[in-house]
Formats: structure tokens, C-alpha cells, sequence
């Protein structure tokens, strides 16, 4: 590791200790990242962002700060936040190891206890991000209403507008959400990572599974699940039935996964373009 003078003054200021070396971290979509080692020993990743949103990286450091609450009592593991200010967030270093069986099975007991802490509705008191694009999160009083209102319909039109989904494509969608209320049980609002796919999980080496780059609002619980299954997941069964276990879930949620996929689909569509509308379009005639 050396040392990027820019980076490290910058962490130093927010973290009142001195770093003695940075080093640049690969994989990051949309934010730069840079692993620090603090003078006292501490390592820590730092995600930096010019001219980011605002309250783009102080809506990650409350998600995580939220999610981190539920930790004590047997919920999954987030990175302790360490700093943040407009335009970056510091997070404590997870070390990336190997997924396992056994990881799996006590990551899905840990997300059941998660999502067991609940939310005190459908939705957040502050508005949020997922990627670079703003996530409405205004309450709800029931799951099917906010599903429509502030994660389908938002991305639907946006895609719409960006070319990216055509007007049939469009229909699709919009048919399937008078059916919600039908077609989803009603469940008390859980604590939702809110972006939990395959990237998101980081396997560590100190034999857990962790939660990064949350997306948290109180939601359905179906939809972290369906959300882990959309790019796919080591050892996911196991995750599944370890969760099932602890928390069962309502008949025929296996039947539901792919309506609630319709949210990250069409996030992809709006982020990527590609055929990503017109697989969501595929998805919701199947509840039509």
C-alpha cells in the first residue's frame, strides 16, 4: 500500500487519525473506493464520489447505521460506519474469504432476525438511493400501495422517458398493479437491506456473511429473498431454507419471486437498458 495524499487527508479529517497508507479497491459501479490502514491499526474502505447526490452517502451510513441495530439480537452483519460527509462514506474493512454451507445457513437465520426487527412502516422517513438513481420512500399503509407507488411505477415511467422500455413493455407492467393486493399476502413491514443481490454480500474471512451497500427501508420481506435469487447467490438453498427455518415464510411465496423482481429489473433497465424491460414486461404477464 502507499499513500494517496488527497484521499488520506480527506479520511483523516473525517476520522481524526492519521492514515499511513492507501490502496485503490476494484469493483465499485458507481463510487471510487480505496482501502485506508489508520495509524492505529484500524483498516478501513472509503467510498468516494465527486458532486455526489445530495444525502447520497449519508442515506448508506443511516441504512447501515439501521441495519446495524438488529446485529445484537442475531441479525446480519453490516460494516460499522466510521465517517462520512457529502461526498464519501468510511467503513470499517471486511476481509473477503470464501462462501460456505455453513455461512449460508447462518446467513439466513441472520437475515430472518433482520427482517424480524421490522420497520415502523412500508417505506423510510428519508428518501434514498439504489445505484445513482433516487428512491422515493415515502409511508405507505400497506405493501401492495408502495410497491406500485415508489418502486414500479417511479422505474417504469423513468425507463419509459430514457428509452428504455418500449409502450407495450410499459402496459405489462402497469396491468399487474391493481393485482398486488391480490397476488401478495399482507405481512408487518420488515427491515429490508432494500438492494441485496449477489454483489452485496461479501463472504468474509472471519467466517460470516456481510451486508454492504444497503438500500434499507421497511418493506416485504419477499423482496430481499427475490432479490438474492435474481443474479444468484452461493449456496442460496441452504440461505433459504435456514431462513425458512427461523421465519417461515407465507404459501406460495415461490410463486411470488419473480413479481418482486420486477423492481430490480426494471432499476437495470433504467441504469443499463438492454433487454432488461422487456424480461420485467415478460415477468408481470405472468400475473396478468
Amino acid at each position: 500500500m502507499t499513500r494517496q495524499p488527497l484521499v488520506a487527508r480527506r479520511a483523516e479529517e473525517l476520522l481524526g487519525s492519521a492514515v499511513v497508507a492507501t490502496a485503490p479497491v476494484a469493483g465499485g459501479d458507481i463510487s471510487t473506493a480505496t482501502r485506508l490502514r489508520l495509524s492505529d491499526g484500524t483498516t478501513a474502505l472509503m467510498k468516494t464520489l465527486p458532486h455526489a447526490p445530495d444525502g447520497f452517502f449519508a442515506a448508506e451510513a443511516a441504512g447501515l447505521r439501521w441495519l446495524a441495530e438488529a446485529t445484537p439480537d442475531g441479525g446480519a452483519a453490516v460494516p460499522e460506519v466510521l465517517g462520512s460527509d457529502d461526498e464519501c462514506v468510511i467503513v470499517r474493512w471486511v476481509e473477503p474469504g470464501k462462501s460456505s454451507v455453513d455461512v449460508a445457513a447462518a446467513l439466513g437465520r441472520e437475515l430472518a432476525a433482520t427482517h424480524a426487527a421490522g420497520a415502523p412502516s412500508f417505506g423510510l422517513d428519508r428518501e434514498g438511493f439504489i445505484g445513482r438513481l433516487p428512491m422515493p420512500n415515502r409511508p405507505t399503509e400497506t405493501w401492495s400501495e408502495f410497491y406500485a407507488a415508489r418502486r414500479l411505477l417511479p422505474y417504469l415511467r423513468l425507463a419509459r422517458d430514457r428509452g428504455a422500455a418500449d409502450a407495450a413493455q410499459v402496459a405489462a407492467v402497469e396491468a399487474v398493479v391493481p393485482r398486488l393486493g391480490d397476488l401478495v399476502p399482507a405481512e408487518p413491514p420488515a427491515r429490508l437491506h432494500g438492494d441485496l443481490w449477489n454483489g452485496n454480500v461479501i463472504w468474509g474471512l472471519d467466517g460470516r456473511a456481510w451486508l454492504v451497500d444497503p438500500a434499507a427501508y421497511g418493506g416485504h420481506r419477499e423482496l430481499d429473498l427475490a432479490m438474492l435469487a435474481l443474479f444468484g447467490l452461493p449456496h442460496l438453498p441452504r440461505v433459504l431454507d435456514a431462513y425458512a427455518e427461523v421465519s417461515p415464510l407465507a404459501e406460495g411465496w415461490e410463486d411470488r419471486v419473480a413479481l418482486h423482481q420486477l423492481f430490480p429489473l426494471l432499476v437495470h433497465a433504467c441504469h443499463f437498458g438492454g433487454g432488461y424491460a422487456a424480461r420485467a414486461a415478460e415477468v408481470a404477464r405472468r400475473y396478468t
